[in-house]
This record gives C-alpha cells, structure tokens and sequence, in this order.
C-alpha cells in the first residue's frame, strides 16, 4: 500500500522532470511557436496576413513568404527582432519584443521555421 506522502513525491518527481524530457521537443517546434507567438499578425502561412491586421491596421506585417525580400536578412536581423521588437531594425513597434518569454532554443526554433517559410538563407552576418 502506498502511503499519500510516497505518492505525492512520485507526482512531484513527474512534473519536476517532465520538461527534462520533453522541453527539447517543444522548444524546437518553430511551426507550433510561430503558430502561438506570430501567426496572429503574420499570417498562418507566414504571409502578413493574420485576423490582427484590418484595414485600420497601422503596418503591413512582414511577408515571411517572400524569398526575395528575405534573403537580405541575415539570421541574426531576425533574432534581432524576435528579441528587441521591431524598433530595433527601424521597424513598427507593434512587432512586440518577446526576449523575455522566449528561450534560446524557441528563438532559433522560430529562426528556422522563418527560412522554411521563406526557402531561403538570407544573407550572413
């Protein structure tokens, strides 16, 4: 028979290590990140088309989707971004700074899935 403090421990050892063995998973799913964090201004499909953006809408959000356009950005500009906001590259503040809610991993998670979107590398630097 278990006592209610043995299982209580046990409980408490899952949920303790529970992200030891899946935060990897989670942290490298750029589509689920950028799905939660971007899409509702950037578009599902990453095409600065997301339910945010009405007609009153004061900046286009970026098309991830343009390769052109995204191959002059190099993987630090877009980390850059996702960290500070957009006023650190001189763009709109309603691109909100989420260096404080994102881990390393998530941020470089999101990093990879913007070059999927786009089918590019940008440039580096």
């Amino acid at each position: 028979r278990i006592n209610m403090t043995r299982l209580f421990l046990i409980a408490l050892l899952i949920v303790a290590l529970g992200p030891v063995f899946t935060g990897a998973a989670q942290a490298a799913d750029g589509k689920a990140l950028f799905g939660f964090y971007c899409a509702q201004c950037h578009g599902t499909e990453g095409e600065g088309d997301g339910p945010n953006v009405t007609g009153d809408f004061p900046v286009d959000p970026r098309n991830f989707t343009e390769t052109a356009e995204m191959e002059k950005i190099s993987d630090a500009d877009i980390r850059n971004v996702i960290i500070d906001g957009g006023p650190i590259a001189d763009k709109s503040p309603m691109m909100p700074p989420w260096g404080k809610t994102l881990t390393d991993a998530e941020i470089e998670a999101l990093v990879g899935y913007l070059r999927q979107l786009c089918n590019c590398t940008g440039k580096t630097g």
